[in-house]
């Protein structure tokens, strides 16, 4: 019997469980959160303070690579309440890649990581047969005092979601980047350049500390592959609660609207990182906003927590609903591989 392939992107939840989640290694108890579904970053013990671990690839962007890889992974750190602090870098360049492309990247890495305030620490660097582009791994490292930090799974019934930005961020700049060509005559340069811009938008390592410093949080996540829709989905499904989110409160930049109008992407399902969805306690979540927006960085009350039996959605503009008890698709990888293939390319993955 002919097995069926893996779909791109993220595991399916099923999968994790049953083939990942069961091959973990030896129990340390020590770790006080390991993987599971929603938990992107483990949680160690190490005496009055936590270690956080999280580690992400960047597998569908060439330009800015090196400075996504140190944003995206160190994001997911600071989802948990810890402040980021150092990375370790592993580099996968592809057949041909030039030193200058290589020092390209280094630098990138290197100036993000000034930014951010955290270390280099460690690393592996070499080219790759296969590779039609380079790849990037980073694993990022926080610390937060032991009872100072947060997970995906403890939000609450009637816990309010907060959410900066606007949606698809990341994957608008790279549908600005990748596809440029195609949508800078339908366009313009001034609205594509400003989509390129986005790249810059990426970190939440700000509103999340910010979020903390505030209290009321229940539960964090940023908004990778799958959107914001994803990680609607994973804070609920980790917290085993239901979600109710409405389209019309989620803010959507000029953009990121045009861009995936053109090319038929969903931009609640697009990969978006540099946005944090945020549950917090009904009675801080407008002070949670508004201090998030006295440093400049948008933020919105776009739903709210409810009873697992009520079910996960999210009400579109026009009725309808986005039923997020069911797997989300991103839509980065759909539309690049319509347009690569139609212009006689290999897929960005």
């Amino acid at each position: 019997m002919t097995e069926e392939s893996l779909a791109i992107g993220k595991l399916e939840p099923e999968i994790l469980k049953s083939m990942i989640y069961t091959h973990l290694g030896k129990e340390d108890g020590r770790v006080l959160v390991g993987p599971k579904i929603g938990e992107d970053a483990a949680i160690i013990e190490f005496g009055d303070r936590v270690l956080v671990v999280h580690s992400d690839p960047i597998t569908g962007a060439i330009e800015n690579i090196g400075s996504l890889a140190v944003k995206v992974s160190t994001n997911d750190v600071a989802s948990r309440g810890a402040r980021p602090r150092w990375i370790s870098v592993v580099i996968f360049l592809h057949e041909g890649s030039t030193s200058s492309q290589l020092r390209a990247i280094i630098d990138q890495i290197d100036s993000e990581a000034r930014k951010l305030e955290v270390a280099v620490v460690g690393g592996h660097t070499e080219v790759t047969a296969g590779l039609n582009r380079p790849i990037l791994s980073v694993t990022a490292m926080g610390e937060a005092p032991r009872g100072r930090y947060v997970t995906s799974s403890n939000a609450n019934k009637g816990d309010m979601i907060i959410m900066t930005k606007e949606a698809a961020i990341e994957g608008t700049a790279i549908f600005a980047s990748e596809l440029h060509d195609i949508l800078k005559d339908k366009l313009g340069e001034a609205l594509m350049n400003e989509a390129k811009r986005f790249f810059d938008r990426i970190s939440i390592v700000k509103e999340a500390m910010v979020a903390m410093e505030t209290g009321g949080v229940t539960a964090m996540h940023d908004a990778t592959e799958g959107g914001v829709a994803a990680a609607l989905q994973e804070l609920a499904l980790a917290s085993g609660l239901g979600v109710m989110a409405y389209e019309e409160k989620i803010p959507l930049s000029p953009e990121t609207e045009a861009i995936c109008k053109i090319l038929g992407a969903d931009p609640l399902r697009t990969v978006s990182s540099g946005t944090l969805l945020i549950s917090a306690r009904r009675g801080m979540a407008q002070q949670i906003v508004e201090n998030i927006r006295a440093h400049g960085i948008g933020a919105s009350i776009i739903g709210e927590f409810t009873e697992r039996e009520d079910g996960l959605w999210i009400l579109r503009r026009d009725g309808s609903k986005l039923d997020l008890s069911e797997m989300v698709q991103e839509q980065l990888w759909i539309v690049l591989a319509k347009y690569f293939r139609n212009l006689g390319r290999k897929s960005s993955n």
